[in-house]
């Protein structure tokens, strides 16, 4: 018997094989009735039949061997399986496993019956692989994309919602601090907590700016005609007062005016020079330089101290990069260097403008903002 009529006359076996096994996945969700548990088993296998049943050319054959098989134009009942998957709280892993005991389960019960002497056994099974091997790339793209979909609009909720609580804070700490009443102790308790607000505002706000990029909204951009020295000034200013220990010297090299937005571009400043002051020698000042130069308005902000090393450079602005397996071993100057610049990347580059590094021990390191004279546009690289 040819393994596709094998697997029509036998689907009862081979869909209670499916459903052992799948009831043998431990997940943290409630267990699953059988119509779960065998859930689009049977359209899987009714659709590898079917495949195995027409001919195909040897190009064909090379193309689904190497995962390129043709694409349908609705979604496949393995799309729609590797969905209903992760909805029940199956891992990628585990339902990867499924597959491996589906194609065990059905050759090793045609075997047993049939052999595999003859010629056309052969190429079924070559044939079976195939259709089962497109079905599970079909399901791994489906559950990686809806993993992604689920991490980004989580991310969109949990920055957006987490505001309010912190805003309430902040106010809280805010009236206490204008109290009477409260003695230097309560001030000291009413600034930390108010620093720590802010400080939690501005990792949010960081959180909703990457849920933005990878909606593919983008971090909004609304510029006006602005002045960028007494915006640095003020930024300067504040950071100053957070960290008392830090020398931070401007350098203003001409008033540096053009089409920006005011608040990002404070949040450009403010995420650049904390970072300088951070990860930058604190014996060593951090130097603001603003300038007009040929290619457009300018700002410099330079930091003595350890260099970023050459082989973190490709990730400083890729915040995937930044959180890898790579990253979670950094320690010295690249350790932290992460969410900040990536977003302070995307600011710039929705002014239409370009963030670029330099860093050797010799003459430590620059982040430079380099901007366009008026042009403006609304980029989103992820």
């Amino acid at each position: 018997m040819r393994l596709y009529d094998f697997i029509e006359s036998r689907m009862e076996e081979i869909l209670q094989a499916w459903e052992n096994f799948a009831r043998s996945v431990p997940t943290e969700q409630p267990k699953q009735d059988v119509a779960g548990l065998r859930n689009h088993g049977e359209r899987i296998l009714r659709t590898a039949a079917t495949d195995m049943r027409t001919a195909q050319t040897a190009l064909q054959q090379s193309e689904k061997a190497q995962g390129r098989g043709p694409q349908m134009s609705s979604e496949t009942a393995a799309q729609t399986h590797a969905m209903t998957r992760l909805i029940a709280g199956f891992s990628m892993d585990q339902m990867v496993s499924e597959y491996r005991a589906l194609r065990s389960s059905v050759l090793s019960l045609w075997l047993a019956r049939e052999g595999a002497t003859v010629k056309d056994h052969v190429q079924d099974m070559i044939r079976f692989n195939e259709a089962i091997d497109q079905a599970l790339v079909e399901s791994i793209a489906a559950y990686g994309a809806a993993v992604e979909s689920t991490r980004q609009m989580v991310l969109a909720v949990l920055g957006h919602d987490l505001r309010s609580p912190l805003g309430a804070m902040l106010m809280a700490g805010d009236l206490l601090l204008h109290q009477d009443r409260v003695d230097e102790k309560g001030r000291v308790l009413a600034t930390q907590v108010c620093a720590s607000a802010r400080r939690a505002t501005g990792i949010v706000n960081d959180l909703l700016d990457l849920a933005r990029c990878n909606l593919g909204t983008g971090i909004p951009v609304y510029p006006e005609q602005l002045e960028l020295n007494p915006l640095c000034r003020a930024v300067i200013e504040e950071l100053q007062t957070a960290y008392p220990e830090a020398t931070i010297v401007l350098k203003e090299k001409g008033q540096v005016a053009g089409q920006f937005d005011a608040a990002r571009m404070a949040q450009v400043f403010s995420n650049l020079i904390g970072n300088a002051i951070r990860h930058g020698d604190t014996a060593s000042p951090i130097t603001v330089t603003l300038a007009n130069k040929a290619a457009g308005p300018s700002v410099a902000v330079h930091n003595a101290g350890e260099p970023i090393p050459v082989e973190a450079m490709p990730y400083l602005f890729n915040p995937q990069g930044r959180y890898s397996s790579y990253a979670s071993g950094e320690r010295g100057s690249a350790a932290g260097l992460g969410l900040g610049l990536f977003i302070a990347s995307e600011i710039v580059a929705g002014h239409g403008g370009q963030i670029e590094v330099e860093s050797t021990v010799e003459k430590g390191t620059t982040f430079e903002v380099i901007l366009p004279v008026s042009s403006v546009s609304s980029p989103c690289r992820s």
